[in-house]
């Protein structure tokens, strides 16, 4: 999943259409915020929108990036899993949590 730091001034918004374009090289209009987690070993919040790809267009990696794949469920580490499964679960509302 694409991610980074908020730089200063720019809104949540503002960010995930930036770090979209920088390491896939896409265009997203995010869909919904779908959950806000504190991360106890950065002291940082992340928030996870969900966005749609370009239809048929694959991702052009940035110089951080070398490779990308989708991942199943169950390849996916505790962290990530939860956010994705808030993600697919979405019910209208975003929800928080913390690790």
């Amino acid at each position: 999943m694409p991610g980074g730091a908020l730089e200063p001034g720019e809104t949540i918004h503002e960010c995930v259409i930036r770090e979209c374009r920088e390491e896939l090289g896409w265009e997203v209009a995010p869909r919904y915020l779908s959950g806000v987690y504190y991360h106890s070993a950065y002291n940082s919040q992340a928030f996870v929108f969900r966005c749609e790809p370009p239809p048929g267009v694959e991702p052009r990696l940035s110089v951080e990036h070398s490779a990308w794949r989708y991942f199943a469920l169950d390849e996916l580490g505790e962290v990530q899993r939860r956010r994705v499964e808030d993600c697919l679960d979405y019910a209208g509302a975003a929800v928080s949590g913390r690790f």
